[in-house]
């Protein structure tokens, strides 16, 4: 008998429907998975069988032929063994197909019948919504993020004989809800806070500037000077992310499989800090079946690349492409990948491989041709894509012993959500969420200056010998200095203060 399930696979971040079709017939009893299968769904044999058995159903002595179609994509993971458990059983008549169409159904089987979570699920939701069916049938763990999606009911089941007496009818399951209260009590509550940095005032103003704005940022000093603290307290005084950023972060995880368990949509702004020794595939995202790597998990959030030299040569050159068009492209064979990669990058380093070049209390012990080895490791090009370049000094003494705290994370994070709803109020027709983000038409038309402040920008740009990609960004930092100020126009105070966060364009000598 044949039997048809309607289910959903990845490519990406993105779900794709496939129909998985199973023959029953008389012949020698084996199991057959076609339709491009990985090794993952070759193997859902064994364990579908288990199930069945062990869930206290017959299996067939008979030919079983399974098809995933489409043929021409390659399937992976175990997302497949619940709909083949259930067409199978549909091909011994104990299902019909007449419920079971209205449903997509994913899940990964356990021998003793238990489903177990998949990846994806947000992103097989909003497929299986758009699709039109009536819902989802998943894992009970997967629920919470798959209930988020609105217009499609999601319903988790527990194990095998669950989902079979639901689609028999002689069992009710009752819609997943999303638990707001769960989600809004995360926003915010961070374990760091920016009152425990001690002085380096110029170097908070600049990362209050670079969040307000989703600015990328350099930070140079010596060790000890507070570049790694700043870099941690930056996501607490990140604007709240708008639900769409939650949801794009979300599906990336989800997709990576690092959303946890019952989790239903990340709610903080994500940081990642790779180690130095990861590889570009790691960083960009790659593998035979691409998946996100190190600059999508930070998508809406930060990338702190700690010690930036250490970094091998070719990785941080893979940054152009993200930094540059907000996304990363993964090209093999038989498929490209495309996922997004907004993020703010936020670089550390030391002026020289001993650290303290320039210090007044350290002698540097780093000879010319040392040092410009230790430059040459970070590319022209890749420095003129980061906005804002800030020197952080030693902390001083008085500084550091001072017994007064400097403003809260949830101060600054004010000023920076009221600098950032008017930046959505006048990019939202655009479909972007900070003033980074914007290309150069967006930059003519919202960072026009003034005579005197353009006059002042022209002999700047000719003394500093500025390219093109840096006057742009110099623009759209005014742009934010100026929205932090409430203010409709860019002035010649606004230009100026960009002007100073471009430090690296006067050369470090």
């Amino acid at each position: 008998m044949l039997a048809q399930v309607h289910s959903g696979a990845l490519v990406g971040i993105d779900a794709y429907p496939v129909e998985v079709e199973i023959d029953v017939y008389n012949g020698l009893p084996a199991v057959t998975v076609v339709g491009l299968p990985d090794s993952a769904v070759k193997e859902s044999a064994a364990r579908v069988k288990s199930a069945i058995v062990n869930s206290g159903f017959p299996f067939p002595a008979r030919r079983i032929t399974v098809n995933l179609a489409p043929a021409g994509l390659r399937k992976e993971g175990s997302g497949f063994d619940l709909p083949i458990a259930l067409g199978v059983l549909i091909g011994l008549s104990f299902l019909t197909n007449e419920k079971i169409n209205s449903y997509m159904i994913v899940g990964e089987l356990s021998l003793d019948g238990g489903v177990k979570e998949v990846r994806g699920a947000l992103s097989i939701a909003i497929s299986a919504r758009d699709m039109g069916f009536k819902g989802l049938i998943l894992p009970e763990s997967n629920c919470a993020e798959a209930a988020v999606v609105e217009g499609i009911e999601s319903l988790g089941v527990s194990n095998l004989v669950t989902a079979v007496a639901f689609l028999m009818g002689r069992l009710s399951i009752e819609p997943a809800r999303p638990n707001m209260d769960e989600i809004t009590k995360t926003i915010g509550d961070y374990p760091v806070d920016f009152r425990d940095i001690k002085g380096q005032e110029y170097a908070k103003r600049a990362v209050e500037v670079a969040a307000a704005g989703g600015h990328n940022v350099l930070m140079v000093g010596p060790p000890g000077s507070g570049k790694t603290m700043l870099s941690q307290r930056i996501p607490t005084i990140l604007p709240d992310p708008v639900f769409e950023e939650a949801l794009q972060t979300t599906r990336i995880y989800s997709a990576a499989g690092l959303l946890g368990k019952d989790k239903s949509i990340i709610t903080r702004r994500p940081f990642r800090s790779p180690h130095h020794t990861v590889s570009d595939a790691g960083l960009i995202g790659g593998g035979a079946i691409p998946r996100p790597g190190e600059v999508s998990l930070a998508h809406n959030g930060v990338l702190f690349l700690d010690e930036m030299p250490e970094f091998r040569k070719n990785v941080l050159e893979v940054l152009r492409q993200p930094l540059e068009d907000g996304e990363v492209t993964i090209s093999r064979a038989h498929i490209a990948v495309t996922f997004p990669a907004h993020f703010m990058l936020v670089a550390a380093l030391n002026p020289c491989p001993c650290g303290y070049r320039g210090d007044p209390k350290h002698a540097c012990l780093c000879s010319r041709p040392t040092i410009e080895r230790y430059w040459a490791k970070i590319s022209g090009p890749l420095l003129d894509r980061i906005d804002i370049h800030v020197e952080v000094p030693s902390v001083d003494w008085r500084d550091l012993t001072g017994k007064e705290d400097g403003e809260s994370s949830e101060e600054i994070r004010v000023r920076i959500n009221k600098a950032r709803s008017i930046q959505l109020d006048r990019l939202k027709k655009h479909r972007i969420f900070s003033n980074a983000q914007m290309k150069a038409s967006l930059i003519k038309k919202y960072c026009a200056l003034d005579q005197d402040s353009l006059n002042f920008l022209e002999k700047v740009v000719e003394r500093l010998g500025l390219s093109a990609r840096a006057y742009h960004r110099v623009l759209k930092i005014a742009r934010t200095i100026a929205d932090l100020d409430g203010s409709a126009n860019i002035e010649s105070n606004h230009v100026a203060e960009a002007i100073q966060y471009r430090s690296l364009d006067r050369r470090y000598d």
